[in-house]
C-alpha cells in the first residue's frame, strides 16, 4: 500500500516503514502526528484519487529527528553599482517514519 501526501507545500509518495525528511512540523521526537492531506491512495491495482482529498483518509507517522540541515549561501550582486550582500540561510526540517496508511 502507498500513498501521495502533501506537506510543506510538497507532495510525497509514502509507504509505512519508509522515512522521509519534510519541512518542519511542530512536535517532539517519539510522538505520533495524523497527516490528514492524502491525494492519493493506492494497493496492488486499485488506486483512489482525490478530488483534491481522497475522504476520510490518513497517514500516521511518527516524529523521530527535528533540526536544520546545512547552510546555504544566497548572494546578491549590482554590477558597476557597489552593492553586495551576502547571507546565509539554514532550513528547519523533520524526519517522519510512516506508521500506517488508513484509507
Amino acid at each position: 500500500m502507498y500513498a501521495v501526501i502533501k506537506t510543506g507545500g510538497k507532495q510525497y509518495k509514502v509507504r509505512p516503514g519508509e522515512r522521509i525528511t519534510v519541512e518542519k512540523i511542530s512536535g517532539e521526537p517519539g510522538t505520533e502526528i495524523e497527516l490528514n492531506e492524502v491525494l492519493l491512495v493506492g494497493e496492488g491495482e486499485e488506486v483512489k484519487v482525490g478530488q483534491p482529498l481522497v475522504s476520510e483518509a490518513k497517514v500516521i507517522a511518527k516524529i523521530l529527528e527535528q533540526g536544520r540541515s546545512r547552510k546555504i549561501l544566497v548572494f546578491k550582486k549590482k554590477r558597476r553599482k557597489n552593492y553586495k550582500k551576502k547571507q546565509g540561510h539554514r532550513q528547519y526540517y523533520t524526519v517522519l517514519e510512516i506508521q500506517e496508511i488508513k484509507a
